[in-house]
């Protein structure tokens, strides 16, 4: 990157899909003055597939204690207070296994295309092998259910 390139360089990056149309991203990013600070981002894909909005917030190295605590005790009075019987690993779950059935299709050459799927009532354009038995269909048909049910 030459001089001038960026007024804020970005030196972390991670992601937390949120179903099928939201997604967080979290960035540790440098100033020029050798300082850093963190930008959460919200970004969902508008429902006529055309682009995505953002919603990003900016938090400084002073409030990071104080935002970690509120944060903290913010989601336990939803755990223990408001909703105390839900099985919060419930989506982690549903998450790992669509991710693992989805490796596994791919696995077996059967791709998706997310921009065929710009709305709900659509499903994902799906390219099965050549040679593909009726249980290929069957999976095949369970899986967009499936993906249907992670837009939570």
């Amino acid at each position: 990157m030459e001089k001038g390139d960026k007024k804020f360089e970005s030196v972390y990056s991670t992601k937390v899909r949120a179903g099928k149309r939201r997604t967080y991203f979290f960035d540790v990013r440098k100033t020029k003055g050798e300082d850093f600070y963190i930008t959460l981002t919200e970004s969902t894909r508008k429902f006529d597939g055309n682009g995505y909005e953002r919603h990003k917030l900016f938090l400084y190295k002073e409030d990071f204690n104080r935002f970690m605590k509120a944060m903290e005790e913010t989601v336990n009075h939803v755990k223990t207070e408001l909703m105390p019987d839900y099985d919060y690993e419930e989506f982690e779950k549903r998450q790992a296994e669509w991710e693992a059935k989805r490796a596994e299709e791919e696995a077996a050459g059967i791709t998706y295309n997310p921009t065929a799927a710009s709305s709900k009532e659509s499903t994902p354009a799906v390219e099965k092998p050549k040679a593909e038995s009726s249980e290929s269909t069957e999976s095949t048909e369970s899986t967009e259910a499936s993906e249907d049910d992670m837009s939570w």
